[in-house]
């Protein structure tokens, strides 16, 4: 799904606000949750997941073609969890059959 999917969706469920009103909030929405983030904050969403930063660090890599070792930096990486309730929605299906 793009973040344009989601807009038209999110319009032709909530009565009352236009596309570009829902555009401005999910835009909002996003902008939050990016500088949570980059603040080194957690972003719980009950029933949904978790999102996190994590740090990575440097280690030492092999290039596959030349097989040289190359220093890879430290760095900061998004970690998500997902919740139970959407763990177990998307599952149900398998558990079904």
């Amino acid at each position: 799904m793009t973040k344009s999917v989601l807009i038209e969706k999110v319009t032709e469920k909530v009565e009352g606000l236009t596309k570009k009103q829902v555009e401005t909030i999910v835009n909002t929405i996003f902008d939050g949750m990016k500088d949570a983030l980059a603040r080194g904050e957690k972003i719980e969403i009950r029933g949904f997941g978790n999102f996190r930063i994590k740090q990575r660090n440097a280690k030492m890599a092999r290039n596959p073609r030349t097989g040289e070792k190359v220093e890879v930096p430290a760095k900061k990486v998004l970690h998500f969890k997902l919740g139970k309730p959407f763990h177990d929605s998307l599952n149900a299906e398998t558990v079904e059959k």
